[in-house]
This record gives C-alpha cells, structure tokens and sequence, in this order.
C-alpha cells in the first residue's frame, strides 16, 4: 500500500532533512514518526482465541478493551520467532503488531497449527503505523480522543478502523493503527501540534525504554528473557502451555539465563551496526552483541545489546570506543501480565 505523503499532511520539512531533530526531550515539541518498520499480523475467526492460547506467551485473556499486553512467539526449542502487542481488535479478532521484516517468518509458523483451527492469518497491507511522543501529548490529543495512560494500554474505536496504544517510556509515547484514510484525517485536524519525526528517533526512544523488537537479524536467537521480555510483562508464568513454554519456565525457575539485555552509550559520531561485538576493554573477550542503535544530537549512539551479565562488569568498548553501561527504566525482575491495567 502507498502510506500517507507525511511532509504534504503535515505541511512541514522531512525531518531527515533538517539540521536539528525535534525538541521532544526539551519538552517543546510533540513528535509523529512514520512506522513503517512495523506491521500487523491479524488472527481472525471463531477459534482466534482459542488458537492463539497455544501460542503467545501472553494468555488471551490478558487482551482486553483496555490492556494490548506484549507477547512473544517461541519455537519449541523456546528461542524467540518474533515479539508483538496482543490487540484485541473485535471479539473474534485479535492484532499482532511486530516488525516488518520478521512477519513472514511469524506467519509461516503459525499457519503450521493455524490449519487445525477455524482462524485466519491476514497480513494487514491496508492498515498505516504511526508513533507519537512527547511530554504534551495529553494535551495536543485530550481533547481528540480518550488515551491509554498506562504501559500496554488501548483504545480501538468501534469500527475497528484505529486502534491507539501506550509503549513504554517516562514520556507520553503513543502507537497508532489505522487506515490511510483515518490516519490522514487524523493528521490533517493535528498537524498545528504536531512535528514530524525520522525512524531513528523512535528508535532512540525504544532505546530508552529498554525495549527491543525482535527483526530478522534476531530470530530464534535469543530466549525470551534474554531481552528482557519477563521484566516488561510480556510472559506469563501462570497460564498453561504454549509452544516453547517448558523451556522459558525451566530456564526462569532454574535461574539458568545468563545474558540479558542492557542500554550503552558510545562517545562516537559514527553509526554502530547491529551485530557489531561488545568487548572486555582489558582482556578483548567478547561479551555480547549490539541489538539495535540510534544516534543522538550530542555526538553519542545510544545502544541495546544483549550481553553476558557479571556480578563485576568490565569497562566495555564498541569498535575500539568506550561503551558506558546506563540504567534501565526497569527492574529485572518478573513482571506478570496479569498485572496490567489501565
């Protein structure tokens, strides 16, 4: 599908363009950002629900009018296919929103247990993704709509035409799904509050929160919480089984997952590809492995990475530059979806 001409909706330069990023840390700016990294996935049909039970880690009953939980689908060796947002879109229709390039990995493995199941898998072309953040969210949209407020929040209007749910960070950040038409309409009445924002923005803002999306690059790497998805809801350890489930449990219970994912920042103007090593400054071990990276205004690329944890972590260098460790928003620790609320 051709998603809306942004820079035309919103009468403004592309933000790719500019000198400067937008003020969104300053608190001056509200940011949209084009998502079209992202995709959904629908299940729909009698049995959707019943389907996806034996599949997410989330347990469908965790996807309500109000909380789109995260989930994550795993083989049965428990190494993760792709990570999503449950979205409960109609009663018999549930939205997987994930990254683009690991949706055709996720459809094929589910189409193997879809076939026992009155459910279809639509890959949803037609539907256009966008981000918004910023400190005055609440007030350039309040009087629009009525917003999610807490992390994993949602709000689907009644026709199933947008679906408006809450990420996490310490500032306001909002996804939207829509139709083209719906979403340029929705564009069109807020572009006075509105500055469009580049991809390396959201992603720096994912960074932030200690949120990885899984892509291609990352498939069936990882155990779930080796990127921290327990800490961030997205398992559940109360509901039955689901594929992958014996192993994601063992490996919690046993205390057996001895990497997990951590937030840098290196002192460098120059980009750091995914996969690039993390390194023992002294000894040169390798520890670990960039997820995901964006570039900031100050000279600095801020990086996830999924490392070896040590009760005394080393100094730590990326291609030969100093890496420092910053905190997570979150504790890692067990956070259960059946805590969520909104």
């Amino acid at each position: 599908m051709s998603h809306p001409h942004w820079q035309t909706l919103l009468q403004q330069p592309s933000a790719e363009s500019s000198s400067k990023g937008p003020d969104v840390d300053g608190q001056r700016d509200t940011v949209i950002v084009p998502l079209e990294d992202r995709v959904v996935l629908e299940v729909r049909g009698p049995d959707s629900e019943k389907f996806l039970q034996g599949q997410a880690s989330a347990s469908t009953a965790h996807a309500t009018a109000t909380i789109a939980p995260p989930a994550v689908f795993c083989t049965p060796k428990g190494r993760a296919i792709a990570n999503v947002q449950l979205i409960k879109s109609a009663s018999e229709c549930y939205w997987l929103l994930l990254e683009r390039s690991i949706v055709d990995a996720l459809h094929q493995h589910l189409a193997k247990y879809a076939a026992f199941y009155k459910a279809e898998l639509t890959l949803r072309h037609d539907l256009a993704i966008a981000g918004l953040a910023g400190h005055r969210l609440d007030d350039v949209l309040g009087a629009t709509m009525t917003l999610p407020h807490a992390d994993w929040g949602v709000r689907v209007s009644a026709d199933e035409e947008l679906a408006i749910t809450r990420h996490p960070h310490d500032m306001m950040r909002l996804v939207l799904i829509a139709s083209e038409e719906r979403l340029a309409e929705l564009c069109r009445s807020l572009k006075a509050g509105l500055t469009l924002a580049s991809n390396e923005l959201w992603q720096r803002l994912d960074i932030e929160a200690g949120l990885l999306w899984l892509d291609e690059l990352q498939r069936e790497k990882w155990l779930p919480q080796m990127f921290n998805w327990e800490a961030l809801a997205g398992i559940s350890f109360k509901k039955g089984c689901y594929t992958g489930q014996e192993v994601v449990a063992r490996a919690h219970y046993r205390g057996q997952v001895k990497k997990r994912l951590m937030r840098l920042s290196v002192p460098t103007a120059e980009r750091i590809e995914v996969g690039t090593d993390i390194k023992d400054a002294t000894s040169d071990k390798t520890l670990g492995e960039v997820v995901r990276s964006a570039t900031t205004n100050d000279n600095h690329v801020e990086v996830l990475a999924v490392m070896t944890i040590k009760d005394d972590m080393p100094s730590l260098t990326v291609n030969d530059q100093p890496a420092h460790l910053k905190p997570l928003p979150y504790v890692l620790e067990r956070r259960d979806p059946e805590t969520l609320s909104d």
